[in-house]
């Protein structure tokens, strides 16, 4: 099968096995040729873009941390000017741009209703500028700014719900996949352009460096945060839950499967592993997996 319109090419210095770009293929191969990207400072403007060359094969425009939602909103206000109801408007950002640094400028993209489609590169750490604690570091992290000790356990907050904000925003689909389910995220770009008005997509994407794994485990450990419960794959449609790639037969693993495959992880004591799991459960019953 030839490389889907080779919309992201080989030849980008990322990571060998880098979780994100496994998750951007796989967006890719849901858009065609009539989208335009806005893509916020990261890893993934970085690694794709080292001048003079490009791995894009769509028009793509490299925004400030903070800016990439208010860019595509310039964007589309130009093409409606044009008159252009074909052309889609995608914006491309990590957990850095989108949690913390963003995320006004999104929220106001979202007030006004506007037909853009947000994918959030979730890594759960800024990982492009030295793996510092973000909005999205899950409780119990070790990052290089809230790293383990003999008096720290990492990170003390808990993960930012930011499925709940959109939700809370009334976008007419928001979801969330992990890189180790591509066809999972490849169905849901298609689903979210196909309908009109705001949508965000939040994908997991496993960092070598900043989880402290292997560069062939991406993928494995992908599957294992939706098997825990920890990061399930679900889809609302107009605010109603409308499908969890689970099963109703699905028997969550035990968060420590997930939580031992990784370095930024491997200091926690079963009292912490304990306070995960129960995180992993609630999840598991508020989206009645």
């Amino acid at each position: 099968m030839e490389y889907q319109n080779k919309f992201i090419s080989p030849g980008h210095n990322a990571c060998a096995g880098c979780g994100q770009l496994v998750a951007t293929q796989a967006v890719m191969r849901g858009l065609n040729k009539d989208t335009i990207i806005a893509n916020a400072t990261g890893c993934l403007e970085v690694t794709t873009t080292s001048y003079p060359q490009s791995a894009w094969g769509l028009p793509w425009i490299h925004s400030l941390f903070e800016n990439a939602a208010a860019v595509a909103s310039g964007i589309l206000a130009a093409l409606n000017k044009k008159g252009d109801v074909k052309t889609k408007v995608v914006v491309q950002a990590g957990d850095g741009g989108t949690y913390d640094i963003g995320f006004g400028l999104i929220s106001g993209m979202w007030e006004r209703g506007e037909n853009i489609l947000y994918i959030c590169y979730d890594t759960e750490a800024y990982s492009n500028t030295g793996i510092q604690a973000s909005g999205s570091t899950p409780y119990g992290a070790s990052t290089t700014t809230s790293p383990e000790g003999l008096k720290s356990i990492g990170s003390t907050q808990r993960k930012k719900d930011m499925l709940a904000v959109a939700l809370a925003h009334k976008l007419n689909y928001v979801a969330q996949s992990t890189a180790g389910f591509p066809d999972d995220i490849t169905n849901k770009v298609k689903k979210a352009l196909a309908l009109n008005g705001p949508s965000y997509i939040q994908i997991l994407s496993p960092c070598m460096p900043g989880w402290k794994i292997n560069n062939n485990e991406a993928v494995m450990v992908g599957k294992l945060a939706v098997r825990t419960g920890l990061y399930p794959l679900l889809e609302y449609v107009n605010g109603q839950l409308s499908n969890s790639s689970i099963k109703n037969n699905f028997q969550a693993l035990a968060v420590e499967e997930y939580l031992s495959q990784q370095g930024r992880f491997k200091h926690l004591k079963p009292e912490a592993v304990k306070y995960i799991q129960d995180l992993a459960e609630e999840n598991i019953k508020r989206h009645k997996l």
